[in-house]
């Protein structure tokens, strides 16, 4: 990308007293001051101190100090140059900060302090050549263009590098996600995609699924958690949290804030690598929810609903417990079948006992017990068989959230 041309740069009447020869001179010593200006920009600066032994950065230093020293000279030479080449390598530069997620306050660090030691040293050559204010005032001049110069063009390259980043760091997470949702992922291949999306691997992951809302407005989307991976494009959209179980996971009334009325799923908490697993919960809790079985509105977690969703984990297995063990109740009217479906089942969950059915479905115990007797003489011994007791709670319990009985009640 071409780097944009200086402006605002100062270039007064001073600079033109400066003597054009005085270029070939500084220009012959260029070689020692950069030595003594990366030395001083390692001292000051921490981050290229600790870099120092990554020779990768030893060479993008060195390279900037002696390019900022070159473009200062050439200013002399000719204050009127641009020096568009040397400004691109800073915006260069500035771009490769941002793209390796370094801030750009090193750099302009760097700047400060090598512009400082550099015209340090300049100031014992004008002194040893006897120069006059006038001719130190157009270095100053030249000096503060040069600085201006290279730190603009720094500051424009990290601009740009900084948007490319977001964007090439959102698709890492998106493999990522991908990678992590999708069937075994290895260990290897995770730690190799977080690193690179700059993702902290936690040993814990749940999955949230989110109702499907095409008409809802970008300032009106959920706001992801803390180190959450998002894909907002898929359906259902999706969200990974890490560590759900601890202070960054879902926060009761916080998390439900943050989805901002949108009902969700949440999966179990399940291992990283496991993820998969959460999601195809949450998902057939969504779909639950969505046919009323669970909660429509708010946020629904799997593990407070894990009997239901056992239940509705093979609807045609289900269907047929359902059709064989409540297929006694053909015998009796549809307005009867549901009162006696209704009481039937709060026999069997409060342990035949008479008092508490009556308590649970607010009726006289007599009414319980005249119920039961029709119950007795519909379904039998199968009343009394623990295998044929489970399946009548398993089948009356889909039944009743299906509402298939309880909307015949009169």
């Amino acid at each position: 990308m071409a780097t944009p041309a200086p402006h605002g740069a100062p270039d007064g009447p001073g600079a033109a007293l400066v003597p054009p020869e005085l270029a070939k001179l500084l220009r012959d010593q260029l070689g020692a001051v950069a030595d003594e200006v990366e030395e001083e920009v390692r001292r000051q600066v921490p981050e290229y101190a600790a870099r120092a032994a990554d020779e990768r950065y030893r060479a993008l230093l060195r390279s900037g100090v002696v390019q900022a020293l070159t473009l200062f000279v050439d200013h002399i030479a000719d204050p009127r140059a641009q020096g568009e080449s040397i400004t691109a390598i800073y915006y260069e530069l500035g771009r490769g900060e941002a793209l390796e997620g370094h801030s750009l306050e090193t750099l302009q660090s760097a700047l400060r302090v090598g512009g400082m030691h550099a015209w340090r040293l300049l100031g014992r050559t004008t002194e040893e050549l006897g120069l006059d204010s006038a001719v130190m005032a157009g270095l100053a001049e030249l000096a503060f263009r040069t600085v201006h110069e290279v730190a603009e063009a720094a500051a424009a390259g990290y601009a740009e590098g900084q948007l490319r980043s977001t964007d090439e760091l959102e698709r890492r997470r998106g493999r990522l996600l991908a990678l992590l949702l999708g069937e075994q992922p290895t260990p290897e291949a995770v730690r190799d995609l977080a690193h690179g999306a700059r993702w902290s691997v936690p040993p814990y992951v749940a999955v949230v699924v989110l109702a499907a809302s095409p008409d809802q407005r970008d300032e009106e989307r959920p706001l992801a958690a803390a180190g959450a991976l998002v894909d907002m494009e898929s359906r259902p959209p999706r969200m990974l949290v890490p560590d759900p179980d601890g202070s960054g996971g879902f926060g009761g009334r916080a998390f439900a804030l943050a989805l901002r009325g949108r009902p969700a799923a949440i999966g179990p908490s399940v291992p990283l690598t496991e993820a998969a697993r959460s999601l195809r919960w949450a998902t057939r809790a969504l779909g639950l929810m969505g046919r009323g079985i669970l909660p429509r509105q708010g946020v629904v977690r799997c593990a407070d609903h894990l009997s239901i969703l056992l239940l509705h984990s093979d609807e045609p297995m289900l269907d047929l417990v359902r059709v064989r063990a409540l297929a006694p109740l053909d015998a009796v009217s549809e307005q009867q079948r549901g009162r006696l479906a209704e009481t039937l089942l709060a026999w069997l969950l409060s342990g035949s006992n008479v008092p508490d059915v009556a308590a649970r479905l607010h009726i006289h115990p007599q009414t319980v017990r005249y119920r039961l007797r029709q119950l007795e003489k519909v379904f039998g011994e199968v009343l009394h068989d623990p295998d044929g007791r489970l399946d009548l709670i398993l089948a009356l319990t889909s039944a009743q959230k299906n509402e298939e009985f309880l909307n015949s009640r009169p």
